[in-house]
């Protein structure tokens, strides 16, 4: 397939550089690299232009700029409006943070002509100074918990151990390969998450609307986390509560969310509780208030357009969903151990 690989840079000029120096080691033939400036400040638009017109040609990478921030969804919008444009037949999104092997683009490209579906995921490695979470799972696909939380398969696990080909509930927006087609059925990254959950969002959408997800190890990336978020002190924690109520309120369906949104409840009261007691009070409080006017505005009118194209049936949605907490709540899990006695 031709492919638009879409890379966006905020701040991260470093970064961004290694990530397209991989791009360029690629097996895959037909694809080309579109950067976005997501409004960075400082010298990153100078430096990846001059990088891209140095002394060797780069006929295949563009530079777009942004004039402001418009978050993870919008900017990867600006890229696959232009990938719609142009014809492209799927588009890929990379994290500017992560650095892909070369085998990458052409083992998602595999992935979906081997299997018919609208979405592959990658293996995400974790590339970190400490050698202990060095090499280990940052995720292998995402996957959806009975309890309304989304996770990333396999994370902290040691890479040799990575789960083998096969479906997933969702797919990174930090290695994934979409099919074009599915953007024009169902449409593109909600831009009101800005940033969290908004792979997730789209993941749930496609599924709905019958789309098969898919995920193959053979592609590659190793992804140092939070290179971009962590610069900004709450930011996760923020987005986090405002985009979780978002979410659900959108995609669960009505046969599902009798047992969906009880345990969710009760496990974001946990989660606010203990950011309370961390110190993360203010972006937790200040998120959850923004998500809950968001979910009772957007996220409704958005339900009832989701809802009323569902291809898929409930039975369909609940086989995809990891019917316990997600293996991190550990602190959930103490919790309700007496009652599961």
């Amino acid at each position: 397939m031709r492919i638009l690989v879409v890379v966006l840079n905020w701040n991260g000029a470093d970064d961004t550089l290694a990530c397209l120096g991989a791009l360029e080691e690629q097996t895959h033939d037909a694809f080309d690299v579109l950067v976005i400036d997501n409004g960075s400040a400082g010298d990153d638009v100078d430096r990846i232009r001059a990088w891209m017109v140095g002394d060797v040609a780069r006929p295949r990478m563009i530079l777009h700029e942004e004039p402001e921030n418009l978050g993870f969804a919008g900017g990867v919008n600006v890229g696959i409006r232009r990938a719609l444009d142009e014809g492209y037949d799927a588009v890929a999104l990379l994290n500017n943070d992560a650095v892909p092997e070369p085998g990458w683009l052409a083992a998602l490209d595999q992935a979906l002509e081997r299997t018919g579906a609208s979405v592959a995921a990658g293996l995400m490695l974790r590339e970190s100074d400490d050698p202990a979470l060095r090499g280990t799972i940052d995720t292998a696909g995402d996957a959806m918990s009975i309890w309304g939380m989304p996770f990333p398969r396999g994370r902290g696990s040691a890479g040799h151990a990575a789960p083998e080909t096969g479906a997933v509930f969702s797919a990174s927006g930090g290695s994934s390969l979409y099919r074009a087609e599915l953007f024009r059925g169902i449409g593109l990254f909600d831009e009101t998450f800005f940033a969290y959950f908004e792979d997730v969002d789209i993941g749930f959408r496609a599924r709905l609307a019958g789309h098969a997800i898919v995920y193959d190890p053979a592609a590659v990336v190793h992804h140092r986390i939070g290179a971009t978020s962590g610069r900004i002190p709450g930011f996760t924690v923020r987005q986090t509560f405002q985009n979780l109520p978002v979410l659900l309120t959108k995609n669960v369906p009505r046969g599902l969310r009798h047992r969906i949104v009880p345990r969710f409840a009760l496990l974001l009261a946990m989660m606010l509780a203990k950011a309370t007691l961390t110190g993360s009070a203010r972006p937790a409080w200040s998120g959850l208030a923004r998500g809950i006017r968001l979910a009772a505005g957007h996220g409704r009118r958005e339900r009832a357009r989701i809802q009323s194209a569902r291809r898929a049936r409930t039975a369909d949605i609940d086989a995809m969903l990891w019917h316990d907490l997600p293996p991190e709540q550990s602190g959930m899990r103490r919790l309700l151990r007496p009652f599961r006695r």
